[in-house]
């Protein structure tokens, strides 16, 4: 299924919050040895806003790593439809064999989720929802399936204009 093109967010007049999700050493092997340097994988989201985005960086040193993938999440924000407690259905996200099943819950759960998965969820502003993690437990593909999960999230005039009827009748 093919991505439409959505507006560019600025990150400007938002509240932006970072939370590094892994840091990996990574090694390249040339003629004159091995060259050592940083992978970071950043999350950045405004709680207020409903607004998410993930970034990875590569650097010789890991505060240098972090700043350069600060800057790529900041330009892949998106917006989120959540209900102000919850989500409003259950969703399964998918990128390459890792996949992220969210599910709403009631007031007073919290965020029941582990590792990359609460790293997003926490920086969208969800404050109740039930997580499962299926497949790869690889960082990246997790914060992908995630996101992709909650791009997947429609609210009801959306549904509603999608079949043609009132939102009333939902």
């Amino acid at each position: 299924m093919a991505t439409k093109p959505t507006k560019r967010i600025s990150p400007q007049n938002l509240n932006l919050k970072e939370q590094v999700v892994s840091i990996n050493r990574v090694t390249k092997v040339v003629k004159g040895g091995k060259n050592l340097s940083f992978s970071a994988l950043v999350v950045v989201g405004d709680p207020d806003a409903k607004i998410v985005g993930f970034g990875t960086g590569k650097a010789k040193e890991v505060p240098a790593a972090i700043k350069k993938g600060i800057e790529a999440a900041k330009k892949n924000l998106r917006k989120v439809h959540v209900l102000p407690t919850t989500i409003s259905h259950v969703v399964l996200g998918k990128f390459g064999s890792g996949m992220v099943l969210l599910k709403p819950a009631p007031e007073g759960t919290g965020v029941i989720a582990g590792g990359p998965v609460r790293a997003v969820i926490q920086a969208v502003g969800i404050p109740n929802v039930l997580t499962k993690s299926i497949g790869s437990h690889n960082p990246h593909n997790v914060v992908k399936a995630t996101i992709d999960a909650l791009e997947k999230l429609r609210d009801r005039r959306a549904v509603a204009d999608l079949r043609g009827i009132p939102v009333e009748s939902l």
